[in-house]
Formats: C-alpha cells, structure tokens, sequence
C-alpha cells in the first residue's frame, strides 16, 4: 500500500466486513427471538427474512447507481446506516410493520457493506486475492461469533441482544466515516469520477457473473434446505442439527485464511474449478450420508471447498472493480441465491426433498465449467 490513505480504506473495508458478518448473520437468530417474544407466525417470520434479502440486492444495485448522485461518501453512510437503524427499531418496539422496515434496512446495509467493503479492499491490496480472501474470513470470523454475545446478552434480557447488534452496526458505520471515502466535489456539486460501465461490454465480466450466480445458487441451497433435509431423511436430531452454521462457517473460516496465507492461487481460475469439483463431489457425498457425524462432516467439506469461490470470483474483477461493477456482479450472483432454493421447493413438493436437493448440482456443475471458459477467455486474449 503506497499511502496512509490506501492503508485506512484497506482496515476500514476488513473492519466493516467482519462487522458486517457479525450483523447480518445475527438477522436469522433474532427473527426467532422475535418469533418467541411476539408470537409471531412462521409465515411472517419467513417474511422478515425475505424482506432483508430484497433490501440486500436493491442495495447491491443502489451502491453502484447513487454514488454519481450522491458521491461516494454519502450513498455509503446513508445505506450502511440500516444495521444500526434496523436493530434499533427492532429493540424498540414489535409493531409487524415497523419489523418489516427494520429488516429492510438490515437487508439494505448488508448489500451496501458487502459493494465498498470489496471496492475498499480491492482498490487498496496488493495481492487482491489475498485480500479478498482475507477480508471473507473476517466476515466468517463475525459470522461464527454473533451466535456466542446473543446468548450471552439474551441471559440479561430478550430485547437486549438487538440493542447490542444495533451497537455493533453504529461501529460499522462509525469505520466508514474513518475510511474518508471521496463525496461530491465542492466546487462542481458532482462526483470527482465519472461513472464508467464499460464492464458491462466485457465477456469475461459476464463470465465471472455466471460464476457468482452459480456459487450463490449453490451455497444458499445448502444453508436454506441442508437442516431441513437432514431432519426429513431422519439423519440428524434437532440438537445436531444445531451444530451445522458452525461446522459450515469453521471451515469457510479455515479455508479462506489458508487460501490468504497458505495456498498461492497464482492461477484463480484453475483453483476455482477444482474447488467446483471438490464441491460437486461432496454434495454427492453428502446426499448419500445417512448418519450424523459422517453427514456433518461432507457438510463440513463442501463448505470448505465452496469457501473460496467468491473471494477468488471478485478478486478476478482486477482493474473493472469499482462500486458499479461490484454493484452489478453482486446483484446478479444473488438472483442464483433467491431462484435455486425455490426451484428447490417446487420439485420438492412434486417429486420429494430428496429430488429436489439434486437439482443444485446444476450450479454445482457450473462452478467447473466456468472458470475453464474464463481460462480459454484469457488465452484468447
């Protein structure tokens, strides 16, 4: 890093990222204990988790289109204001409709966090890679602890772990105001860059799209059905089946730091298609288990050979990235996490559960074909 300044975005992006993973994640286990607190019905429960997904993808969009109104500074601090507001909202009252606003906006600062903590940490690395996934095993990091300081402040009252995620989503905002992202230009009122989207006329852009729309499909399919399955196919209680968010975000942790520190991917798009073929085969795997432990641990290493898709996918942006193309790519890998979990659903109740976990080798298939078409795209190049 050649500046003070490259050094500051770079901590701030980590920061806001492991930040980030400690607050959305921290969505899912309060909806129950809003679910509990409220009696509310599993319908509208899955409501809430719906309408934080949408606020994730309208923002992915919004960080790549506000800034040229905007700038840069204000479309960050506005947007990644939702953690510190959704939280609060959520600790200060259970009206149905004020939830549906705060899980909006939770939604909203996870999509807008995840757009200029890339950008940040991108645009300020050395080694991109690396970086990338380095500032994934923050978010990992984050991810796995939420879990531990909700326990622990549920212990002193049920309203007080939203006060606390609300704390940790004002630090988030708090380390992009350090970061001193760029704004409007005093004297012209515009950016100080114009907007280029040049990107969208380059195929290996696209390419490393279909990727991210695969590997989303792929792992959100696993994280939204695996317990589900597990429990209808009779291989895991309800206390097991607790355990299966931190067999699969320990070893998303492990693989990226090897991956940051370990493993050269001096080749990304090679690496990427064995990981493919290391997931492919573990879904297969895991399909098959018909016990606990050996169940838990397939789980276990198709999450670790999952892990390092989308750090080494949007480290591949190189010199393209920036808030819209980030923007951009983003949104569009997050349409396979909102479509294959219901194409999942629908099979299921036509042709059974089992039938329908087998329709995400399709995307499974993807992430080995794909980065062997980015390989042939680099070689025409």
């Amino acid at each position: 890093m050649s500046t003070n300044r490259n050094l500051r975005q770079y901590n701030a992006g980590m920061t806001a990222f492991f930040l980030s993973g400690f607050c959305f994640i921290s969505s899912g286990i309060i909806v129950s204990l809003l679910r509990d607190r409220y009696q509310f019905s599993y319908s509208f429960s899955g409501t809430l988790v719906s309408v934080a997904s949408i606020g994730n993808m309208t923002a992915l969009l919004a960080s790549g289109i506000l800034p040229g109104i905007l700038g840069e500074k204000a479309t960050t601090l506005l947007l990644c204001s939702g953690y510190f507001l959704g939280y609060l909202l959520m600790f200060l009252t259970g009206k149905p409709a004020v939830l549906l606003l705060a899980f909006l906006l939770v939604g909203i600062a996870k999509g807008c966090a995840a757009n200029k903590c890339t950008v940040l940490v991108g645009n300020n690395a050395e080694d991109r890679a690396k970086a990338m996934n380095l500032m994934n095993a923050w978010f990992s990091l984050g991810a796995l602890l939420c879990p531990f300081l909700i326990a622990f402040l549920q212990k002193k009252s049920s309203v007080l772990p939203m006060a606390g995620v609300s704390f940790f989503g004002l630090c988030l905002w708090a380390a992009f105001w350090y970061a001193r992202i760029p704004g409007l230009s005093a004297s012209t009122g515009k950016e100080n860059r114009k907007t280029d989207y040049s990107f969208l006329r380059n195929t290996t852009f696209w390419l490393l799209a279909a990727l991210l729309f695969c590997q989303n499909a792929a792992e959100y399919t696993v994280n939204g059905w695996i317990v589900t399955y597990y429990k209808n196919e009779h291989i895991l209680s309800g206390a097991a089946a607790a355990y299966t968010v931190t067999v699969q975000w320990t070893m998303s942790l492990i693989a990226r730091l090897l991956l940051a520190f370990r493993l050269k991917t001096r080749k990304p798009y090679k690496a990427m298609s064995v990981m493919g073929v290391g997931l492919t085969l573990m879904y297969l795997v895991l399909l098959r288990m018909q016990t606990a432990v050996p169940a838990l641990t397939a789980l276990g290493l198709l999450s670790f050979s999952i892990a390092g898709v989308y750090p080494l996918a949007v480290a591949s942006i190189g010199k393209m990235t920036s808030s819209a193309s980030v923007g951009f790519i983003l949104s569009f890998g997050g349409i396979g996490g909102i479509l294959f979990p219901w194409l999942v659903g629908i099979i299921a109740d036509l042709f059974g559960l089992r039938s329908g976990m087998a329709i995400n080798l399709i995307p499974c298939a993807g992430i080995i074909v794909l980065p062997l078409l980015l390989l042939f795209q680099v070689h025409d190049d």
